[in-house]
């Protein structure tokens, strides 16, 4: 079946397409606008591709999601959780080094060939951060930036994108602190998108997409919470 190419003006094509497509592709176009973003993440639909490539969109099935109430925090986990609160010297902030974030996110990895956050992504996503749609929670090490993750927001709805980690447990511990924050913001999941051991370790499962549909419509048509009310903190084990 040929990939449905869209134009800018046109929505993106039904979800039943995505059945059809390798890993849920959907369609192929050039636009990475804040609205076309938005359409996309509302219809539980995100941008995926590399340097060169169009702009491609996926909505795979199943989909690997982190229901907050299930986020593992194992023994281990938890002493370390605890150390570093006794300790002093990390810290959680948000929403305060976005782009760097991003930045960190892209930069080469063992075992991989290239990113996936191209500079159009990253303009794109410091779009919907200064519309206040896009968020990062950040892991700082007596003032040096050490991990952290960024994402989506739509109503009470999180799309997690990417994390990185600087030293051992930064990013996990700043999904920690989302987690808890997004908890007193009234939400009850993160998409993670991409099935993989690590989430997994951490309470994530896969779900079928006609589930996760359902959940993101009823999620993202919630009222967004006031972000600026919400703290973030190093959280307890």
């Amino acid at each position: 079946m040929k990939l449905t190419w869209i134009e800018p003006d046109e929505p993106l094509p039904p979800l039943a397409r995505a059945l059809v497509m390798p890993n849920g592709l959907l369609a192929a176009g050039r636009d990475l606008s804040p609205r076309r973003l938005i359409e996309a993440y509302r219809r539980g639909i995100f941008p995926w591709f590399s340097e060169g490539q169009p702009v491609l969109w996926w909505s795979p099935d199943p989909r690997m999601v982190l229901t907050l109430a299930d986020f593992r925090v194992t023994r281990s986990f938890g002493k370390t959780l605890r150390r570093l609160r006794q300790e002093g010297r990390w810290t959680l902030k948000m929403d305060t080094a976005f782009d760097r974030v991003m930045g960190e996110c892209a930069a080469p990895r063992s075992g991989q060939d290239g990113t996936w956050i191209t500079d159009e992504i990253r303009q794109a996503y410091v779009g919907l951060h200064r519309m206040g749609l896009a968020h990062s929670v950040e892991t700082w090490c007596d003032g040096v930036l050490i991990g952290g993750l960024y994402g989506v927001s739509l109503g009470r709805m999180f799309f997690g994108e990417s994390m990185f980690a600087r030293e051992a447990d930064a990013s996990k511990v700043a999904l920690a602190g989302l987690v808890r924050l997004l908890q007193s913001g009234g939400f009850r999941m993160i998409d993670c998108q991409q099935d993989t051991s690590h989430l997994a370790s951490l309470g994530a499962r896969p779900i079928d997409r006609a589930s996760f549909l359902r959940q993101v419509g009823e999620l993202v048509a919630m009222p967004p919470p006031d972000w600026s009310s919400l703290t973030i903190e190093l959280p307890d084990a």
